[in-house]
């Protein structure tokens, strides 16, 4: 991987390298429309900036402790880290294969068909947006607590605006608050990749530079320091029954919420024998029930292959940005928590686990008033710099796949505007649909669930394509001739751990209290099945190489 190059400016053997990631890109059937200007450290530094482990082990760090304990941060992160690893490794190894910005729903494509490859992207781009939005939503929720935390506010103080009352943790308070942050965040993203990779690069250097700071202050100036007993136990404060219950004509019961409206539970209706396991709560559940908080945290890492046709020497840089930032993350994620949960004051993770903010709970209940609103400023910004580079990759996607004629609409979402080379309009459109998608789920840990399990499946279709490929000497599947960057003969294994891991974290993700993910990914998967079998099917041919005629015509009009 390249070291951090200055965007805009490149040497002649830059110029050379493009040349031929130019003419690599003809032969897989699209001309060069984006600048390609960013080399491997920018590549891996969108996908970790989405990764953010400041962003999400920071905002349901309370959801992983509140129901399995310290121990989920000690043992839970670096076993969902090491899996996680597999399902990156065997991203690579396409992404080399296949650099273009479809990114997984072209490979699906190369090796499953249209129908894989159509709904590998709708998958793709569902989770994105849900991404997008639980990572702006989260850091709206964290800057709220930041305010009331330096301004010496009561966690539950309101604020009035326009004639109404409105508590500072009410969820569609926290979406106005995020629209607000998006909107630079759109602004920069249509300027131009030359501004978005200045940022993605920075980003990198805050991320680690902060999360050391954070670390060294809780460790060195940190007033609690717990046993390592403490660190290893596993008694969570909350049940997950009454997490997943709500009250319903004046009983607890368990409830589906949708928006400010709340129901009986069709789930604990169906499976009677689910109440009484959820009132048990042994480990095994409450166990997997907390890897939300490492799993969301490892989503967004497809942006290397996103970005691929900006990326000077793709083949090898989209692949390595994928793989490290995964493992660049796992280590100053586990560093971070490891710190975080040895520094909870008087060891009560219950009092920091029930906190509207349980990471700012831990800094002020540690350090002195300066030195906590260093560790603030750290996370929040690093939460804005995620939110900035999520935008980039989801309007790529978008773009790439309305290049194909895939969406509704495709003319105008296809276009790039040809000032800044970015597509505008698949920007715009994603960042509207992050805010309802907010305004809809009413809740971070739904939207953070949607986010996992959308993108998961769409990471692990075409990874499951490539390995029957490969079983039945059937089609296509990654070789050393066709990817430089391959896992060799360590493929199918590897391969085989990342489908089974995929799948089992989806069901996870699935149960109550995120039983609105169930009947929510139930409805798109009919409405997208009524969509495909009505409409798409007939039009959407996947991804089309243009003929040499069509590419030279459009090279010119480019250069004109």
């Amino acid at each position: 991987m390249s070291g951090p190059e200055q965007p805009g400016i490149l040497s002649e053997e830059q110029r050379r390298q493009a040349s031929a990631d130019d003419a690599d890109l003809r032969r897989l059937g699209y001309r060069q429309q984006l600048f390609r200007e960013m080399g491997g450290f920018s590549n891996f530094a969108i996908s970790f900036s989405i990764i953010s482990v400041l962003t999400g082990a920071v905002l349901l760090y309370g959801y992983g402790l509140k129901f399995a304990g310290p121990i989920i941060n000690t043992v839970g992160w670096p076993v969902a880290s090491l899996f996680t690893l597999c399902v990156a490794a065997s991203m690579a190894e396409l992404a080399s294969a296949y650099p273009t910005a479809g990114g997984l729903y072209f490979w699906a494509f190369r090796l499953g068909g249209r129908t894989w490859a159509w709904v590998t992207a709708w998958l793709n781009m569902i989770g994105q947006v849900a991404a997008t939005a639980g990572i702006n939503s989260a850091a709206a929720i964290y800057l709220i607590g930041a305010v009331t935390r330096i301004a010496g506010l009561p966690s539950d103080a309101e604020i009035s605006l326009m004639g109404a009352t409105f508590p500072l943790t009410n969820w569609y308070f926290q979406v106005a608050v995020m629209t607000l942050l998006m909107a630079p965040q759109v602004w920069i993203n249509c300027r131009g990749i030359r501004l978005t990779a200045r940022l993605n690069d920075f980003s990198v250097y805050w991320h680690i530079a902060g999360g050391a700071i954070i670390v060294g202050l809780l460790c060195f100036l940190g007033k609690h320091h717990n046993s390592l007993a403490f660190l290893f136990s596993s008694e969570g404060s909350v049940n997950p029954l009454d997490a997943s219950s709500a009250e319903i004509s004046g009983q607890t019961v368990p409830a589906l919420t949708v928006g400010e409206y709340r129901v009986p539970s069709p789930l604990f209706a169906m499976v009677p024998g689910l109440t009484g396991l959820y009132q048990a709560a042994p480990f095994a559940l409450v166990g997997v029930l907390a890897l939300l908080q490492a799993q969301w945290t490892y989503t967004g890492y497809d942006a290397s292959a996103h970005v691929a046709e900006e990326t000077l020497m793709a083949r090898k840089n989209s692949a390595w940005g994928i793989v490290l930032s995964v493992a660049v993350s796992g280590v100053v994620g586990y560093l971070l928590l490891l710190a975080l949960t040895w520094c909870i004051p008087n060891a009560d993770a219950a009092a920091t686990a029930s906190d509207a903010y349980p990471v700012l709970q831990i800094a002020y209940g540690n350090l002195a008033g300066p030195l906590a609103h260093v560790v603030a400023l750290i996370i929040g910004v690093a939460m804005w710099l995620c939110g900035c580079s999520s935008i980039s990759s989801m309007g790529r996607m978008w773009y790439a796949f309305a290049r194909d004629e895939g969406l509704p609409g495709s003319a105008l979402w296809k276009q790039v505007d040809p000032a800044s080379h970015t597509p505008r309009a698949a920007i715009l459109l994603t960042s509207v649909l992050a805010v309802v998608l907010c305004l809809y789920a009413a809740a971070f840990t739904v939207v953070s669930s949607i986010s996992t399990i959308a993108l998961y499946l769409a990471y692990g279709i075409p990874v499951y394509l490539n390995r029957r490929n490969r079983r039945r000497g059937d089609g296509e599947w990654v070789t050393p001739a066709l990817a430089p960057w391959n896992l060799g003969r360590w493929s199918p294994l590897i391969g085989g751990v990342a489908i089974g891991y995929t799948l089992f974290i989806c069901v996870v993700f699935l149960l109550p209290p995120n039983e609105l993910v169930l009947w929510t990914s139930l409805a798109m998967g009919l409405l997208l099945t009524a969509y495909w079998k009505l409409h798409a099917s007939r039009r959407f041919s996947g991804p089309t190489p243009a003929d040499e005629v069509e590419l030279r015509t459009l090279e010119q009009e480019a250069d004109a």
